[in-house]
């Protein structure tokens, strides 16, 4: 089964590493690399596999590579 996942990023956040649930479901992910390079695509992607206690290889951004709102395909 592959679900959808819309993230809001922040780059380059002291705040980071760490994902928030709004209270409406939305995750906000925070992390620490710049959004150079790939960096924070990376960080992103391995933080919200460890937040939903995937593997990584089963979550693939699909898009929102160069936007803070990116979408995930997640298979379960």
């Amino acid at each position: 089964m592959n679900d959808s996942v819309v993230v809001n990023v922040k780059p380059g956040s002291r705040k980071g590493p760490l994902v928030e649930v709004g209270p409406d479901g939305e995750l906000t992910i925070y992390v620490r690399e710049p959004a150079i390079d790939g960096k924070a695509n990376d960080a992103v992607t391995r933080l919200l596999a460890a937040h939903l206690q995937l593997p990584r290889s089963q979550v693939e951004l699909v898009s929102g590579t160069t936007s803070r709102f990116k979408r995930f395909r997640v298979s379960r």
